[in-house]
């Protein structure tokens, strides 16, 4: 039997033989006496990386994100992102249940607002009727918008805004080397724009688990405190940071090879009578809509018959994301399978 083609997330990715004997090798201690020294070094390189004092390991990228939205907010304040996105959606209700904070989304391009649109809703702080805006939140690369990229300059003029009303700017780069690498852009070209930048391993860069958490000595303080509050203090945990020690060394540059697939795809679902639309394909994430006469379940079910799994993201929306366990023999059986598929009469 064929090899199933797993394109449901990057989060599938599984090591490789390379990252596996990394893990072996790993010099490991009690994380949460600071005593393991594979992730005390992948913390210092990620700070580094970024122009950053200090970073905390992650079990998650839900994690990361929710305690930096919990160390720069208080009950009652107010977060501002975007409507589609992660933190908001798809992370359990966590901004209100850990940080009881109210949300003021905004509809941007494909999860992307403006300056413009965060200065018009920022709440003023002298009147008692409203909660303060503590926080703006970015996704980047964004999950529901097609897997796009925000301008740099964009977020250059939002963090004048922010720091004009004395607002903290929170990142969540859970794809975050893919936009780097689609951009040509460096890490240390956002990391001052942001107070704290979520960074996760487990995705593209092929990880098995974990994230990181990226800012100042005194928040990270802060951040490991809340860390152990989740229950989120891991003991051995070096074994899973040499894993993203080897990722961040060896698998950014080849996030490449995933974009490419992924634009590959977009040209022939473009010339699919089934697919109504397209999201612009940048990174390697690509979302379509099917047309009315192919309901998504038929579709999905079509696919698992040819040995492709794929993922709804609501009515007749359909995503692929690729990663480093996508050959390129199995983009072309993808291919062919999707010339396959039978639309109902």
């Amino acid at each position: 039997m064929p090899q199933m083609i797993d394109v449901r997330s990057d989060t599938v990715t599984r090591p490789t033989p390379a990252m596996l004997e990394a893990m072996l090798q790993a010099q490991v201690g009690d994380d949460v006496f600071g005593e393991d020294e594979t992730v005390n070094e992948l913390q210092r390189k990620a700070a580094d990386l970024f122009g950053k004092e200090a970073a905390l390991f992650c079990p998650t990228g839900t994690m990361s994100n929710q305690i930096g939205i919990k160390i720069h907010t208080q009950p009652g304040d107010e977060v501002i992102c975007d409507e589609l996105a992660h933190i908001y959606l798809y992370e359990g209700g966590g901004i209100a249940a850990n940080s009881g904070s109210s949300v003021r989304l905004l509809q941007g391009q494909h999860g992307r607002f403006t300056a413009a649109q965060v200065r018009e809703n920022i709440n003023r702080r002298d009147d008692s009727h409203l909660p303060w805006t503590r926080l703006v939140a970015i996704e980047n690369t964004v999950n529901k918008g097609g897997g796009c990229c925000w301008d740099l300059s964009e977020i250059e003029r939002i963090r004048a805004v922010c720091k004009e009303h004395d607002i903290a700017m929170h990142l969540d780069g859970a794809r975050l080397f893919n936009a780097l690498v689609a951009r040509n852009e460096a890490p240390r070209d956002h990391g001052p724009l942001f107070e704290t930048i979520s960074i996760c391993l487990s995705k593209g860069l092929g990880a098995p688990a974990g994230s990181l958490l990226l800012g100042s000595r005194a928040l990270i303080s802060r951040a490991h405190r809340q860390r152990k509050l989740l229950g989120g203090g891991m003991r051995q945990a070096g074994y899973l940071a040499a894993a993203g020690l080897f990722a961040l060394e060896h698998n950014v540059q080849r996030l490449q090879e995933d974009h490419r697939k992924a634009r590959a795809l977009e040209a022939e679902l473009r010339s699919l009578p089934y697919v109504s639309s397209v999201l612009p394909v940048e990174t390697n994430i690509v979302i379509f809509k099917l047309h009315e006469q192919l309901p998504a379940e038929l579709f999905l079910q079509q696919l698992q018959h040819q040995q492709v799994r794929a993922l709804s993201m609501g009515r007749q929306t359909i995503r692929f994301v690729f990663h480093l366990n996508v050959s390129d023999a199995q983009l072309e059986a993808l291919l062919a399978a999707l010339r396959g598929i039978r639309v109902p009469a």
